[in-house]
């Protein structure tokens, strides 16, 4: 994180950190590196909307434009969901699916 923001250019760069990082992680940097007008910004969706944005995620889903089964890592059973959590800790699981039914 730090290093992404300490090569973005003075004046106009931009960092942009994405996703969730570790629960431990620290950000510390100089301060002449926000004087410099350099900009950092954190998502974890992107400019995405899910209100407005669904809908058409859905359409596209539903007509075979979007294949999301090849994004989920792994399928669990609710009984299994300490696993699911110890998967996304770990790092190995980029999305899993938990079935309400046993």
């Amino acid at each position: 994180m730090v290093s992404a923001f300490e090569c973005v250019h003075d004046g106009w760069g931009v960092a942009v950190l994405v996703g969730v990082p570790n629960k431990d992680a620290v950000f510390m940097t100089k301060p002449i590196n926000l004087l410099n007008e350099r900009t950092l910004r954190g998502t974890f969706f992107g400019n995405y909307k899910p209100r407005t944005d669904l809908p058409s995620v859905v359409n596209m889903y539903m007509n075979k434009k979007l294949e999301l089964d090849k994004f989920i890592t792994h399928r669990l059973r609710f009984s299994e969901i300490n696993k699911a959590f110890e998967y996304m800790v770990k790092g190995e699981g980029l999305r899993c699916i938990i079935s309400m039914e046993d």
